[in-house]
């Protein structure tokens, strides 16, 4: 979204920034929200900033969405005090406004906060090196432990419905139903592939309804690029891209993780063979989350890791075949079966990990 130079002054005039604004450039490689960094000079030097438009055509509550970041990164700060960290390295700060407000509404109706630069890290979009991958695991795990105490009931859905799998089964019977690009008829083994498989996309949800599972905060874009990472010691730092921030499930967040990153095959790959589960990577990254847990999952969570992956998998596929259905609305393509290559791969991975189901069990028992 192009941003006008006159609303960037009103609302870099409106938050409580240190110093003089001398730079505001675009910054980061992020699709959804508008960013940009801001250096300031002080007396002591200088001081840089996060400045960001938030989407509110993607997320529709942006009130909503910063009580529930304002409210996560004030706990995670008293924790990490409480630990000995440093809580302007380790989470997110967020700057108020002049007025004392965690958000500011500029006159052309956008919605803008502004964050603490953190620096010295680093975020990075690919696993170069298993340990990535590790530190990943062992940063969103601690994620979980730090807020393992946090009333996760009081957060807003900022997308409704996100990992409610029987809801998206629900909408994708629908798009089968419907056929409003007759398309069915040419992906009824994909379809019935999903729908072989309609009893393990309730078995989560069921069993947080009976109690059996907590309810949890949930960060739910577990990707790497998602972590920033200390230039120096090179262990993960802080957490970050706190927008889909909702109540959910712990397997949730390790099941996508695996999902994208555990993959031998890119999202989109068309030769849907390669999609194969990496076990070691399976391994490295369940033995980093679990030691970042330090304790803090039930037994029922730990025993239900692997099905957050598959089930993960699965519900990423059939929203790729739902979209395909439905004429490619959601999202981007840049060929005509790009979102069906991308429904063959997350269906490919499921089937692997069907056949790797007792190794993913017996790595889970090993940690």
């Amino acid at each position: 979204m192009e941003i006008k130079r006159e609303e960037l002054q009103e609302v870099l005039a409106s938050f409580a920034l240190a110093g003089e604004v001398t730079g505001c450039e675009r910054y980061g490689s992020g699709h959804i929200n508008d960013t940009f960094r801001v250096a300031c000079q002080t007396e002591e030097g200088n001081q840089n900033y996060i400045l960001q438009r938030m989407n509110h055509e993607i997320f529709k509550d942006p009130v909503g969405l910063m009580k529930n970041v304002s409210g996560v990164t004030g706990f995670l700060r008293e924790r990490i005090l409480e630990n000995g960290g440093d809580p302007n390295r380790e989470t997110l700060n967020l700057v108020p406004t002049k007025d004392g407000e965690v958000y500011y509404k500029s006159s052309e109706g956008n919605y803008w906060r502004v964050y603490l630069f953190i620096e010295g890290a680093t975020c990075y979009d690919a696993v170069k090196d298993p340990k990535d991958f590790y530190q990943s695991g062992k940063a969103f795990g601690h994620f979980q432990q730090l807020l393992a105490d946090y009333p996760a009931k009081e957060l807003t859905e900022t997308i409704p419905h996100f990992h409610d799998t029987p809801s998206r089964l629900v909408t994708f019977k629908k798009a089968i139903e419907e056929d409003v690009c007759g398309r069915t008829a040419s992906v009824q083994g994909e379809i019935q592939f999903i729908l072989d498989r309609e009893a393990d996309m309730h078995a989560a949800m069921d069993m947080l309804e009976a109690g059996e599972l907590p309810l949890r905060v949930t960060h739910n874009d577990t990707k790497l690029n998602n972590i920033m990472i200390d230039d120096v010691t090179g262990e993960a730092l802080c957490i970050i891209d706190l927008d889909t921030i909702m109540p959910g499930l712990s397997i949730f967040d390790f099941g996508d993780s695996i999902r994208f990153g555990a993959n031998m095959a890119e999202e989109d790959e068309k030769d849907y063979s390669k999609a194969k589960l990496s076990l070691p990577l399976f391994d490295i990254y369940a033995k980093g989350f679990l030691e970042g847990c330090a304790g803090r999952l039930t037994e029922a969570e730990k025993r239900m890791l692997p099905m957050g992956a598959k089930l993960m998998t699965l519900e990423c596929g059939m929203r790729f075949l739902t979209d395909y259905l439905q004429g490619d609305t959601y999202f981007h393509i840049a060929r005509p079966e790009h979102n069906l290559d991308r429904t063959r791969t997350q269906l490919g991975l499921v089937a692997d990990m069907e056949e790797k189901w007792d190794e993913m069990a017996e790595i889970i028992e090993k940690y």
